[in-house]
């Protein structure tokens, strides 16, 4: 059976049609016919459209658009011309193809915002980085750059490069130009070819000659070091790049992703007849972005509800630099705006480079040494020719210039020898045989002015004989030795470097680019609620106003039947928070992550953030802004063991919970709190008694985290441990320090103090402000001190909170009602006094816990200044009654 793949005639016959024996049609594979057409077009893209030469750096329609300028005489001395005169003779000389891709090409290579180094003068509207297109080519001129001429065509001319027939034999035009820089790295290059693509951003034109002269000094010079010389892409808009990872990558095999971000910096604007704002002002973008596109982008976002604290934007750009100005609202926090720019819009973005470009006609995939060792190598080759051309035109020079000493040396007989010939080929036939000349010798001396005849002109041709000899003997020294090549190359670098050295545009900023979640948020002031039934939420401290002390407050949280809040504490929405189980595990979570909710709101079961089994309950809820080194927990259980670990061996804690205490049969972790070494703690029991006792070695030593503790304090039939605060080391060493201390429970008068107190807590809302020099330090596992007493019957201890002055306090109930308060409100009062009323509590309610708002990060405005002196003048009153 026949293959049916390989071509056959068709059968013979007297017609002209299809089965005609004419020989011009052949029947072919459509298969066979398809690849190799589809071969052949993606070839001709590749090589000769879409990717760029690793020699020049150039594609052939910008190479063939500054070799015609050239032949224009457009350089940089010369006056503009139409950029439509240059495009007619592109394309009918080089390009036969539209206008349009030669004019676009041309007004790219002109472009400060597109190119690191332009190789095109453009005089006109060549574009914008707002993306407006250049006015039409009958408007706008053109002439080459100084750099160009000096880095691309030089010594075009001299037989460096080879040159090719036109598209229609008419012409001729370089292969490649003989670059004495690296273009492809200088400018980059993009390009998208069939079944490939090439993306290589702009360097820098000093940190690239650094690197080929470190290459030519040390050919083994290593990556690393070769890195440190050429730091990164430099873009032609400046930015920034955030982090050097991408960048060895991509110098290391080729392709890699780069993240830039524009900059943006946060000012103050002002404007007459209103307050001063915060602003965002963006001075650079990252390379290609669009400036319109941009600010169009963040008006979306503002329009959708996407991005907050915006109230204006404007584009104040000029002709002495861009400038967007993004005025935010009052109430935003400048940082977290400017972290929702770099994350929502292109204010970030990467650069996914991928260093693609033809060696030797084929497609490959460079990395920085090996496109700079091609560039070595090809400048190496130009040098040669150029130094074989320029010997070759110096040899032949000084073979005339032999033929005219030999004329000198016997001037009479040629004179006489010129004027018996008949005519000049005899002349020229009679000095080739009568003084052994060649016949270009012998032209020369035909051609010879009389004026030369003098002795100062020969001694002229004498002086340049001497010098061709030298420079001949120069040229063949440069080519049996290649260190004179790289010196030659070394020089050629340094005077270019000298000539347009270039300031590094684009910062690198040694951050990774990866925006984390918390970058997005503002660390503001929130409560963390966590109900008996486990449902967890999140809400601003700025819900809660400040109150006078005895009003009831607001709800927190609605209940339903008889749900109470078993947990409440204040952090700042960065902190990571740390849930302690009555098993001993600890859990971990952002506070950003609880979803913030409204008073009203019931929140989120806890089971929907971390996998804690339903038998488990959370006891303790901390807030850590960071695991400090130093730092401990200390964790008391309902049993009365207490321990003190480390805080830094909690850093990393699994999703499934870390052990955090060993426990005994029917004990529960309970309270847990951040302490320093040489703190002391203050602990409370329900009963009304408290103790206190150093945080130090001979006290309570540190123990790891599978340990069970030690005995904290000894309690009476019936009581249990109700609280428990921590006392910084000055206070401590203030009270070791002091006499206040006394074990008479009946003084209930106290003299004024200055603080620092502890605020102490009933189940009916009542409280009071002891001078913490009241509760004196003493042994661990003792009975304690008296704290309070209680007015009637079932009252209970339930709070027990160190404090200075000025601090706010929130107050909870069972049922989820809080009071936002100034400490300073509650009056003074000795350990045997019963207190004040802190919170009116509904029937049936009771207090549940007492925490301190945490310090603003700036000064607030003064929250109701006025209701704060009411306060003070009801605390004086109500500590009288008491």
């Amino acid at each position: 059976m026949a293959d049916p793949t390989e071509p056959r005639e068709l059968p013979s016959g007297d017609g002209e049609g299809p089965g005609g024996s004419d020989g011009r049609i052949i029947q072919a594979d459509l298969r066979n016919e398809m690849s190799r057409s589809y071969l052949e077009y993606a070839m001709s893209v590749i090589v000769g459209r879409a990717l760029p030469d690793a020699r020049d750096g150039l594609k052939p329609v910008h190479r063939r658009i500054l070799y015609a300028m050239y032949e224009l005489g457009l350089t940089s001395d010369r006056p503009y011309r139409k950029c439509a005169r240059v495009v007619g003779e592109v394309l009918g000389k080089y390009h036969p193809h539209g206008d349009t891709a030669v004019y676009d090409a041309l007004v790219r290579m002109a472009q400060d915002f597109s190119m690191r180094m332009p190789l095109i003068d453009g005089h006109g509207n060549f574009g914008s980085v707002d993306n407006d297109p250049p006015a039409a080519m009958r408007y706008t001129e053109s002439r080459l750059r100084a750099l160009t001429t000096d880095s691309l065509l030089e010594d075009i001319e001299s037989e460096t490069v080879d040159f090719i027939d036109n598209f229609d034999g008419s012409q001729q035009e370089p292969t490649v130009m003989p670059a004495r820089i690296p273009q492809l790295l200088l400018n980059g290059s993009t390009g998208i070819a069939v079944g490939m693509a090439t993306n290589i951003p702009p360097h820098n034109l000093t940190e690239l000659i650094d690197g080929l002269l470190a290459l030519i000094a040390n050919p083994e010079v290593s990556d690393r070091e070769l890195t440190s010389i050429v730091k990164g892409p430099d873009f032609p808009t400046g930015g920034q790049i955030l982090g050097r990872r991408g960048i060895r990558e991509m110098y290391e095999t080729g392709r890699g992703s780069v993240t830039m971000r524009g900059v943006a910096a946060i000012e103050t604007v002002e404007a007459k007849g209103r307050p001063d704002r915060d602003a965002v002002i963006i001075t650079e973008l990252p390379y290609q972005t669009n400036k319109a596109a941009l600010i169009e982008r963040i008006a979306e976002l503002v329009n959708d509800k996407k991005l907050d604290g915006i109230a204006d934007i404007r584009d104040e750009s000029d002709r002495d630099g861009m400038r967007i100005v993004i005025e935010l609202r009052r109430d935003a926090y400048p940082q977290v705006v400017l972290n929702n720019l770099f994350k929502l819009t292109p204010l970030q973005s990467n650069f996914s480079a991928y260093m693609l470009a033809l060696v030797n006609g084929e497609p490959v995939l460079l990395t920085l040494r090996k496109m700079l060792e091609v560039f070595l190598e090809f400048r190496v080759e130009t040098i040669e020719r150029r130094t074989r051309y320029l010997l070759r035109k110096a040899e032949e020079r000084d073979h005339i210039l032999l033929g005219l000493l030999i004329a000198l040396a016997n001037l009479d007989a040629i004179i006489a020898l010129i004027r018996g010939a008949a005519d000049t080929a005899t002349a020229r036939l009679d000095l080739v045989q009568q003084f052994g000349l060649s016949e270009i010798q012998a032209d020369a001396i035909l051609q010879m002015q009389l004026r030369r005849l003098t002795a100062l002109e020969a001694d002229k041709i004498r002086l340049e004989h001497e010098d061709l000899l030298a420079k001949i003997t120069d040229y063949k020294d440069i080519l049996v030795r290649k260190e004179r090549v790289y010196g030659l190359i070394t020089e050629e670098l340094g005077v270019i470097r000298s000539r347009y050295d270039s300031p590094r545009r684009t910062e690198i900023l040694d951050i990774e680019g990866g925006l984390e979640d918390i970058d997005l948020i503002a660390n503001e002031r929130s409560v963390v609620l966590l109900t008996e039934n486990g449902y967890l939420k999140r809400m601003p401290v700025s819900e809660f106003e400040a109150t006078s002390r005895g009003t009831r407050g607001k709800a927190g949280t609605k209940t339903q039947g008889e749900e109470a809040v078993r947990l409440f504490i204040s952090c700042n929405d960065h902190d990571s928070l740390l849930l302690f189980s009555d098993r001993g595990v600890v859990y971990t979570v952002p506070a950003y992550r609880v979803p913030l909710c409204s008073r009203a709101a019931k929140g989120t079961p806890i089971v929907q953030l971390l996998p804690i089994p339903r038998e488990e309950q959370i006891t303790s809820l901390l807030a850590v802004s960071e695991f400090a080194e130093d730092a401990v927990l200390v964790m008391l259980t309902s049993g009365g063991y207490i321990k003190r670990t480390r805080l830094s061996a909690f850093a990393n804690i699994r999703s499934n919970g870390l052990i955090a205490i060993s426990l005994e049969e029917g004990d529960a972790l309970t309270w847990v709190r951040l302490a320093q070494p040489g703190d002391s703690v203050l602990i409370g029991s329900r009963n009304g008694m408290t103790i206190h006792f150093r945080l130090s070695d001979e006290e309570l030593r540190p123990l790891g985290r599978t340990a069970r503790g030690v005995r904290a304090m000894n309690l009476r039939p019936g009581d249990q441990l109700v609280s428990m605060d921590v006392l910084p080391v000055e206070l401590a060493d203030r009270v070791e320090g002091s006499s206040a201390g006394s074990d008479d429970d009946d003084a209930e008068e106290v003299a004024p103090s200055d603080g620092p107190w502890v605020l102490v807590a009933s189940a009916s809302g009542l409280g009071k402000r002891v001078p913490v020099d009241q509760f004196r330090l003493q042994k661990r596992a003792g009975m304690g001190l008296r704290a309070m007493k209680f007015r009637r019957d079932g009252d209970v201890l339930v709070g027990l909170r160190v404090l200075g002055s000025g601090e706010e306090l929130l107050l909870i109930s069972e049922r989820g009602v809080i009071v936002r308060m100034q400490a300073d409100a509650v009056p003074q009062q000795s350990r045997a006094a019963t207190g004040v009323k802190l919170q009116r509590l509904d029937s049936g309610d009771r207090l549940s816990e007492v925490v301190l708002v945490p310090p603003a990060q700036e000064d607030e405005d003064a929250l109701e200044e006025g209701a704060t002196a009411e306060t003070e003048s009801e605390s004086l009153n109500e500590s009288t009654e008491a």
